[in-house]
């Protein structure tokens, strides 16, 4: 089954839980944009409170605790025989993590609204303010469901098979930090921007232009793959990619942000 889903295939869905995921970095917070007009029967999904712990050593977004976990997907009616789709508003950055982590979760139905909610209106799919109640649902946290690295994983990744930094490639050379307290990338990583992934609508490209760039870029099977970020939300996108072509990955949650919370880890610019 693909991870992605059209609006009109979410549209003849009978019933599915739709999570409204729409964040940015450094905000607005995106339950102003839900409140504004959101997929009918969606519900809004924190990634900063639903889909992360607390920042700290162990990063800016750290998997939560399978419990809370738990609990907030019971919340946000997601149960276990039920499809998931989740949405943000284009380009899937935020969507790919809330997919990411119900997949790692256990989850086995989690689909993606490919181009998000401009895909949906540019369909002609009605918009709506209404919040219903949310029936609670009955999903159970199983940990382990997608692979993931440590920072010890990642540097030994970035030495034996292919580790791609998901970020925009200035903050990879090093000459921009605007978010951690240090510049530059893991050495060895490979520059590989989520940017690529998707057509200028924010669709993602066809599983042939993604696989040849990944192929591009090293990552062909046989060969170990993984991704990291800043904080481990836009990797999680280049690992939906990464999987639309074909190629599994694991994803290094803490990213960036853990690896410089230790000072003695090796930090590299430059191309």
């Amino acid at each position: 089954m693909s991870p992605l889903i059209t609006p009109e295939e979410l549209a003849a869905i009978g019933d599915a839980a739709i999570l409204d995921v729409r964040w940015r970095l450094g905000g607005p917070p995106g339950v102003e944009a839900y409140r504004e007009g959101h997929i009918p029967g969606a519900v809004f999904c924190d990634l900063n409170a639903d889909l992360a712990a607390p920042p700290g050593p162990a990063g800016r977004h750290p998997l939560p605790a399978p419990e809370a976990f738990q609990e907030a997907m019971r919340r946000l009616g997601v149960s276990e025989g039920r499809p998931v789709v989740v949405y943000d508003e284009a380009d899937s950055t935020a969507a790919a993590r809330a997919w990411w982590t119900l997949r790692y979760f256990g989850h086995g139905d989690v689909r993606v609204l490919d181009g998000g909610l401009r895909a949906w209106t540019r369909a002609g799919l009605p918009v709506t303010k209404e919040e219903g109640p949310v029936p609670p649902g009955d999903f159970t946290a199983r940990p382990g469901g997608m692979p993931v690295m440590d920072a010890d994983q990642a540097a030994a990744l970035a030495a034996d098979g292919v580790l791609l930094d998901a970020r925009a490639a200035e903050r990879y050379r090093g000459e921009v930090e605007p978010v951690d307290p240090v510049a530059g990338h893991i050495p060895g990583a490979v520059s590989a921007p989520t940017t690529g992934n998707v057509e200028p609508g924010g669709r993602f490209h066809n599983r042939e232009f993604l696989r040849e760039r990944f192929n591009s870029l090293g990552a062909v099977e046989g060969v170990p793959v993984g991704a990291y970020c800043g904080s481990g939300v836009t990797a999680a996108h280049e690992v939906l990619a990464l999987e639309i072509a074909g190629l599994p990955a694991a994803l290094y949650v803490g990213s960036w942000s853990n690896w410089v919370a230790d000072p003695a880890r090796p930090v590299a610019t430059g191309s």
